[in-house]
């Protein structure tokens, strides 16, 4: 079993650098959108085509992919720490993977399709497929953080000791 932490850590670096990588290759798309038409210096020439969507949309589905990344590097780091056993700690890194993803493809409908924002069901299906993934992804991302402020601050870590809150006051 031990061998599942150091496991999980590596995947959630692993994601989490790919999701920096998309928020680059996202952040290609943002350049594009802003100058109007596809360039990349020095290869010669550029293709005149304003791509879609809107900056505050571009912008968004940039940062996403960026700080999702980084929240996967910080589970990482984190992971070791939480009062879980190791199938616990796996469960939680790979909910916090589903997270990430869900959130970023989601992000990303916004500029590419209109009215895919996902903020309520309805429209065309980019916006239901964006609904559903916000969905999936806030929900679990506030059943993740709940059980790891719980156990964390009242419950017993893997070894069976009571949280630091419940040693202090003992």
């Amino acid at each position: 079993m031990s061998g599942l932490v150091p496991r999980t850590r590596r995947q959630l670096v692993g994601h989490g650098a790919l999701l920096i990588f998309a928020g680059g290759v996202i952040g290609f798309g943002f350049l594009f959108f802003l100058i109007g038409r596809i360039e990349l210096w020095p290869i010669p020439g550029s293709i005149d085509y304003q791509l879609p969507g809107t900056y505050d949309a571009w912008r968004m589905a940039h940062m996403e992919a960026i700080v999702n990344g980084a929240l996967l590097w910080i589970t990482a780091a984190a992971l070791p720490l939480l009062p879980f056993s190791a199938i616990g700690q796996r469960r939680t890194g790979l909910c916090m993977i589903v997270v990430a993803w869900t959130i970023v493809v989601a992000s990303m409908l916004d500029p590419l399709f209109a009215d895919s924002r996902g903020l309520a069901a309805g429209g065309p299906v980019t916006n239901n497929l964006a609904f559903g993934l916000f969905y999936v992804g806030v929900g679990l991302v506030m059943i993740v953080t709940a059980v790891v402020a719980w156990k964390s601050l009242f419950g017993r870590d893997a070894d069976g000791d009571c949280s630091a809150a419940n040693r202090e006051s003992a």
